[in-house]
């Protein structure tokens, strides 16, 4: 955790600062796109009556109440270590009437509090690339997940193919100026400077793989602008 004065880049206390606004800029800069790229992830989990799903870095919960409306029977547990976001979020399961199912708490996806095999299905949005320790935050949702349950991780990416100049020119400069114009901050140079950094889909489908998950598949969207990766646990050793 950071120091009540410092702020890491990509952590809770820097997201604090976007809470507010962070919904309506995302929606802005992706054309309005974020969401349907979220529906794929809760129906790449393949939930089955009554699951049990965890949202990881559930940030203002859009993939938690996708996934809870997706299946009417399912609850969710949303973790995220920002507290500001996190308020809103709880804000927006409360207007949905949906706080019976939807339980949201602080927290990171690198030391997770649940027990092996507590869940139907894992997912995480546009958080991974965020994590300090990405190898160690897979084998916990390698660890948590059931057997024969999925494991959905949408994460943004540089855009590569015919289109990839005129994608990499909206993430490189459109997002960053647009960003920061609409919230009036920083964070959305971070952004760009993480997706940049961020290894190349096959790379870290490979990671997963060594961290315990068996990957079932990797979908590029919207010119590779972002992927869906879907995977498995392996047995536990």
């Amino acid at each position: 955790m950071t120091s009540a004065t410092t702020e890491r880049d990509g952590s809770g206390q820097m997201f604090d600062g976007i809470a507010e606004r962070y919904d309506f800029v995302n929606r802005v800069i992706s054309l309005g796109i974020d969401q349907g790229w979220r529906r794929k992830t809760v129906e790449a989990l393949n939930l089955s009556t009554a699951a049990h799903v965890l949202d990881l870095a559930t940030g203002t919960a859009d993939l938690a109440l996708l996934v809870a409306r997706a299946e009417p029977t399912a609850t969710v547990i949303g973790v995220d270590p920002s507290e500001r976001m996190l308020a809103v979020g709880r804000e927006k399961v409360a207007k949905a009437e949906l706080s019976g199912r939807i339980t949201l708490q602080s927290g990171d996806a690198e030391s997770l509090p649940f027990e092996p095999r507590t869940f139907d299905g894992v997912c995480i949005a546009f958080g991974i690339r965020n994590v300090p320790d990405r190898d160690r935050a897979l084998r916990e949702m390698a660890r948590v997940t059931k057997l024969g349950g999925r494991i959905a991780i949408l994460e943004l990416s540089e855009p590569r193919g015919m289109l990839g100049p005129l994608a990499r020119f909206h993430v490189h400069t459109v997002v960053p100026w647009v960003g920061a114009l609409l919230s009036g901050a920083k964070e959305y140079h971070y952004l760009q400077r993480s997706i940049a950094a961020f290894p190349p889909a096959e790379e870290f489908a490979e990671r997963m793989r060594r961290a315990g998950l068996n990957v079932l598949s990797v979908v590029p969207l919207t010119f590779g602008v972002c992927h869906l990766y879907v995977a498995e646990p392996a047995p536990l050793a």
